[in-house]
């Protein structure tokens, strides 16, 4: 999968030579070129993904061409005591991957290996001599993932006792140094966030460092700061557990945290926003859904959900933030139909996830957008469908097309009590999209959630 925009300098400089040497047309070239600029790809990938060229026959061309050796790194097991000489952001970036050292010479496969500028860091880093050899970029970037996360995972949190206290500080000021000091920091701050039950946490830049700010019930919580000195490493840690570029800081990203508590997989959406001090980052912590049963005690009032659930119509989620929207949204989705619906999302981050539910996440870097998603979602023919955050005036009319198209639609809202939510449909933008709600499902607090059928809900809101 293409995860940056970064040129392949390599068949950047021999493109023409697959023209001199009769592999394809110069007008062939030319439209490749042309989707590469359109897709944010390489030419290799443009020419591989439109089936003009074989991935084989690209690689064997590079082969003869730069006298290379070709490596299949599908049987291949390279030395993990190598990954050292290379940082995992770098062999990301630069599509490369160490496989073994004799003596002073490093050998690195890599599907650019005219891309001297990542030669000369990794001679920098590993102070020895590098071999290249090629290899494909799908095979290495695999290869990356298959190995380099072994090591740059956050362990296993082990809460304590009921009632112990543990300040994450504790960590930050032990007589430690390097990456794995970094790491253990942030499983320390994730332990106390846990601890505390903080569903949202930030990193704000400030002149002494990183503040780590807790919000719970709308109140932010100061919780101490990382010292600045540590705060590049710290974030590049951060981003690169959680899937983001730490190289580039000039644009947003987000990006996903797993990590487990007392062996329960916890998962993290983590956003960078670029600010004048530096990079702010939000966590946002989602725990496992829990069964509708747990959540909506109620049985009638479960039943109105569930009955919604079969019915072509909206299905309106609505709470204050993080009261719990996403976490019910889920639940209702563990219980549909799955044998006998097709059953979709369309979400910034997949929380968790839901077996025999099509899970779909947005990757704005390559124009995969709300917007998109909505235009080519119903070609996929959805009978039952979750849409996360809308909140555009198009957004809200296509969920009406749904609706006209005998499609069910859970979406959330935010408000903060019913009468909030009540003046907020009053504006003659909602008029339309307010009289499909079919059920409405309002979350006051953890301990009481209130459900409304489609005629208790118009009587409500006229």
């Amino acid at each position: 999968m293409v995860e940056s925009t970064i040129n392949n300098k390599t068949l950047e400089k021999l493109k023409y030579e697959l023209v001199r040497d009769g592999i394809v047309s110069y007008e062939t070239l030319e439209k490749a070129e042309e989707l590469a600029d359109v897709q944010n790809v390489n030419i290799g990938h443009a020419l591989i993904s439109s089936g003009i060229l074989s991935e084989e026959t690209l690689l064997k061309f590079l082969e003869g061409k730069l006298h290379l050796p070709y490596v299949n790194l599908e049987d291949y097991s390279p030395d993990p005591k190598c990954f050292s000489f290379i940082a995992f952001p770098d062999a990301r970036r630069y599509r490369m991957i160490p496989l073994f050292k004799i003596e002073d010479v490093l050998t690195v496969a890599m599907s650019d290996p005219l891309d001297l500028f990542a030669i000369d860091k990794v001679v920098e880093t590993a102070e020895c001599s590098i071999e290249p050899v090629i290899a494909s970029e799908a095979s290495i970037m695999k290869k990356i993932d298959e190995y380099y996360k072994v090591a740059d995972t956050v362990d296993d949190i082990i809460l304590q006792e009921e009632g112990e206290e543990f300040d994450w500080t504790e960590e930050l000021h032990k007589e430690d140094s390097g990456e794995e000091h970094i790491q253990r920091v942030i499983r320390a701050i994730l332990k106390q966030a846990i601890i505390e039950d903080i569903h949202e946490l930030n990193f704000e830049q400030v002149e002494e460092g990183l503040k780590v700010v807790f919000k719970q019930h709308g109140e932010i919580l100061d919780k101490g700061t990382i010292p600045a000195i540590l705060n590049s490493a710290f974030v590049s840690k951060l981003k690169t557990l959680s899937n983001l570029d730490p190289s580039v800081c000039e644009i947003p990203q987000l990006g996903k945290l797993c990590f487990k508590v007392d062996n329960t997989m916890l998962i993290a959406s983590v956003s960078s926003f670029p600010t004048i001090m530096g990079e702010r980052i939000s966590l946002k912590i989602y725990k496992p859904p829990k069964t509708l049963d747990k959540i909506v005690t109620d049985e009638k009032q479960r039943a109105i959900l569930m009955n919604a659930t079969e019915k072509p119509g909206i299905i309106l989620v609505c709470g204050s933030p993080l009261s719990g929207k996403t976490h019910i949204i889920y639940s209702m989705l563990m219980n549909a139909d799955v044998r006998n619906k097709n059953v979709m999302t369309i979400e910034s981050i997949a929380k968790y996830e839901l077996k025999y539910i099509h899970q779909c996440e947005l990757n704005e870097n390559i124009g995969f957008n709300m917007d998109k998603a909505l235009r080519f979602v119903e070609f996929q023919q959805p009978d039952l469908i979750y849409l996360e955050g809308i909140k555009t005036r198009e957004a809200f009319e296509f969920l009406s097309e749904l609706f006209y198209n005998d499609k069910t639609v859970i979406t959330e809202f935010m408000a903060n009590s019913m009468t909030d939510l009540r003046q907020k449909l009053a504006f003659e933008d909602f008029q339309s999209f307010k009289s499909l709600i079919s059920c409405l499902v309002f979350i006051h607090s953890r301990e009481s959630i209130e459900i409304f059928d489609k005629e208790t809900l118009q009587k409500y809101l006229a």
